[in-house]
């Protein structure tokens, strides 16, 4: 039997890093808010039946979607946390998508999200019991630094990756995780975290370079150009 997929995506985060009044989800490139391009990229993939959106509880830009290429667009109240937001959006999830579905979790500001990433994805995470995350190998040379941003050492990069998102995991195991993670006080930074501290270990997909997370001004000018 075929697993059912679901995506959710943490939205309640003011973007602090960005600046500005504008949550970074609601920024505009290529003519419409970055949210909008990565619920297109996920909801128009044959796979992904629809997305739970865990918003901000005083949210007041959310557009009111409920549907994008014929599929359901639900939306939940988030945390102060992006983990709290996902936990949120996993309970919200409709109560026919059991603890074997795969779901994907995707950041609203990576508006850049490929078709024949999310067909690699799914397909790994399918057939890994520990899921799979998108990411790339480090590709530069890594320096630590002191306190006064003064080189230490050369770091060897060999088996480091960088962490993209979807992530995939069934929803029962990521639920159990993320409760663990935050009974025992710890803030996890992405979903493939909370999996780890319980013993799991998640396959690395190599996906695109360009499927960046908008975080600065600069980031912004350059996924537009790439849109």
């Amino acid at each position: 039997m075929t697993a059912r997929i679901w995506a959710v995506l943490p939205a309640a985060g003011r973007g602090t890093r960005f600046g500005g009044e504008v949550p970074k989800q609601y920024l505009e490139a290529a003519g419409k808010p970055l949210i909008a391009h990565a619920l297109d990229a996920l909801l128009s993939h044959r796979r992904i039946e629809g997305a739970m959106v865990a918003l901000a509880a005083d949210d007041a830009r959310w557009p009111g979607w409920t549907s994008l290429h014929g599929k359901p667009v639900l939306r939940c109240v988030g945390g102060g946390e992006r983990a709290d937001s996902v936990l949120a959006a996993l309970h919200a999830l409709p109560d026919d998508i059991d603890e074997d579905a795969l779901i994907l979790v995707h950041d609203a500001a990576r508006p850049n999200l490929r078709a024949v990433d999310l067909d690699r994805l799914i397909e790994t995470a399918t057939a890994h019991a520990d899921g799979a995350i998108l990411g790339a190998p480090v590709r530069d040379t890594l320096k630590r630094a002191d306190a006064e941003a003064h080189i230490v050492s050369t770091e060897p990069r060999s088996a480091l990756w960088r962490a993209f998102t979807p992530q995939a995991f069934r929803r029962g195991a990521l639920t159990a995780a993320l409760e663990r993670a935050g009974a025992d006080g710890v803030v996890v930074t992405d979903e493939a975290m909370a999996m780890e501290r319980m013993g799991a270990h998640p396959a690395l997909v190599e996906g695109r370079e360009d499927n960046l997370k908008v975080t600065t001004p600069a980031d912004l000018a350059l996924a537009e150009y790439l849109l």
